[in-house]
């Protein structure tokens, strides 16, 4: 499905570029992160440039530690910066998250599953054996995106009045 291009964390997919964010993403990921349409619905909701600046640090880190995060997404034939996508612990506990967050303009083209689903495959192969998704019940877009990544249904909770649905993705089992 993937091309690793000269570094194994940058992925490229059919359409997309995913890199692991760096400084020169802050402009973007600044955009991206204050904006309601795009944040409003992410866990801690939109955030301020100081926030974003210092998300992108641990970013950073969480990828020198772990091997794997979140990357800066980007259109292949234009370079245009579409959102984020990737990898992440989940700070409730349930494990490591895919994630996506792309520009409303974004929406019905397929992006987020692709990118979703590169992200799920290059976790698995860094060793994840289960890795989640999360999703608010009225969120049909997202739990389409996720379901059509090969994700299951695996439970539900409630977070701040919100029904949340839990999907999961595991590892194929070698042999």
């Amino acid at each position: 499905m993937h091309q690793l291009l000269s570094s194994p964390r940058i992925i490229t997919t059919a359409r997309l570029s995913l890199l692991p964010p760096g400084p020169e993403h802050l402009p973007d990921l600044i955009r991206l992160k204050s904006d309601e349409s795009v944040f409003g619905h992410m866990l801690h909701g939109t955030r301020p440039p100081e926030r974003t600046r210092e998300e992108l640090e641990d970013d950073m880190d969480f990828w020198r530690v772990r091997g794997y995060g979140t990357w800066s997404v980007f259109l292949r034939e234009t370079g245009e910066f579409l959102g984020i996508a990737g990898l992440m612990e989940r700070p409730d506990g349930r494990g490591v998250a895919v994630r996506f967050a792309l520009w409303p303009a974004c929406r019905g083209k397929g992006y987020a599953r692709e990118a979703a689903r590169a992200a799920l495959e290059f976790g698995h192969a860094a060793g994840l054996a289960r890795i989640i998704g999360v999703a608010r019940e009225t969120n049909l877009a997202s739990r389409a995106v996720l379901s059509d990544c090969g994700m299951r249904q695996a439970g539900e909770f409630e977070h701040r009045g919100n029904r949340m649905v839990l999907f999961e993705s595991l590892a194929a089992k070698p042999g």
